[in-house]
């Protein structure tokens, strides 16, 4: 192979939980200029296209900024995710998957991941690749309204189970990964959805 650079794709939303195929190598790291929002229609996998769910996208801060005026999370939130190196014999095979897999809505990107070593922020993975929903794709949803947000989430279901599960799991990796991690709108909605949980069950009760 000589020196060939290495495959390495970079995830942070459903590929944090449910890797991609030939993983050889993986390392947790964090993104500088972007945002994770669940700012993306899902039509295919936790959501169907008459009732589409919401799923996690990457967003250049700036982009957010500029049309989000209603977004009240602070600039300090960090999107932690993971870097999984692809064993060079199936990179094809992986392409084609995760193509497949983020097709609805996704640009594939480059970009840095980055550790903090002695209180120091490095760059772990040069030029790793993700993929990220810009603002124009059509699966694009922007900033909504947090209650709004939390209950299309809770009622949402698709062929890879419910929309809220994904938002469970994510959660629960992202504060595994890096338990001081600034990730507030995840944290946030989690909150709001498991309070429609317990709303549910008190009234199944009642």
């Amino acid at each position: 192979m000589g020196s060939k650079t290495p495959y390495v794709v970079f995830g942070y939303g459903s590929l944090i939980f449910k890797p991609p195929p030939h993983i050889i190598s993986e390392v947790p790291g964090f993104l500088k200029g972007y945002v994770r929002r669940f700012a993306q229609k899902s039509h295919d996998h936790r959501g169907t296209p008459e009732n589409p769910g919401r799923v996690v996208t990457l967003i250049h801060k700036e982009d957010w900024d500029h049309f989000s005026g209603s977004d009240a999370f602070p600039d300090e939130d960090v999107v932690w995710g993971i870097a999984y190196t692809v064993n060079p014999l199936y990179e094809s095979e992986v392409r084609d998957y995760l193509d497949y897999r983020e097709k609805d809505g996704y640009t594939l990107e480059t970009l840095d991941v980055y550790t903090i070593e002695d209180g120091v922020e490095k760059v772990i993975v040069h030029n790793a690749y993700c993929y990220v929903g810009h603002p124009d794709n059509p699966s694009f949803v922007g900033s909504e309204p947090l209650e709004a947000l939390a209950d299309r989430i809770w009622r949402s279901v698709g062929p890879s189970g419910r929309n809220k599960d994904y938002l469970y799991q994510l959660a629960e990796f992202v504060r595994k990964l890096a338990p001081a991690s600034f990730d507030s709108h995840l944290f946030a909605l989690e909150d709001r959805v498991r309070e429609l949980d317990d709303k549910c069950a008190n009234e199944t009760q009642g």
